[in-house]
């Protein structure tokens, strides 16, 4: 299975691509997509749709995994995040490929096992699981982070398929 995640931001858009199971995932790729704030806003969620459009493309990924942010403090910011999130959202409806959404307790407890973790717990578990030594962006370590998740619920997400259908 091939995952890529998502960390959703208008400035800064983590991605990262994994491939395999939850016990043996493999680094395919990541980045940092990052928009000047000098571009008019159809510009930068134009280059954003790009991107994550010719990833799509180019992997095939099986599914997307994306971080489902609530922020409730700076409307500002969790609008600027929305239109990435939808962004996203088009392009893998245009490409017919599956988006998950999950929480950042989701992540700390999938990746560490609590719900609590540090961001450098994240950072490490992710260096950890891919056998990935060099420092990278972290707007991509959150990707990474995403993808990964979803790996680890994946096993769940097909045994509630299945009851489902019997």
């Amino acid at each position: 299975m091939i995952v890529l995640g998502v960390d959703p931001g208008l400035a800064n858009l983590g991605l990262g691509l994994v491939e395999g199971d939850v016990r043996k995932a493999k680094h395919l790729y990541h980045v940092c997509v990052t928009t000047e704030s000098a571009w008019l806003m159809p510009r930068r969620l134009q280059y954003l749709h790009e991107e994550v459009t010719r990833l799509l493309t180019e992997y095939r990924p099986d599914a997307v995994a994306i971080e489902d942010q609530i922020l409730r403090r700076q409307a500002d910011v969790a609008f600027k995040v929305g239109q990435a999130f939808g962004v996203v959202q088009l392009a893998c409806a245009q490409a017919g490929v599956p988006l998950h959404a999950y929480g950042p307790m989701q992540v700390k407890q999938a990746l560490v096992g609590t719900g609590r973790a540090e961001k450098e717990q994240i950072i490490y578990m992710v260096k950890a699981s891919l056998g990935i030594r060099e420092l990278f962006n972290n707007h991509a370590a959150d990707a990474l982070a995403l993808a990964l998740t979803h790996l680890a619920h994946q096993p769940m997400q097909l045994a509630t398929t299945r009851r489902a259908r019997t």
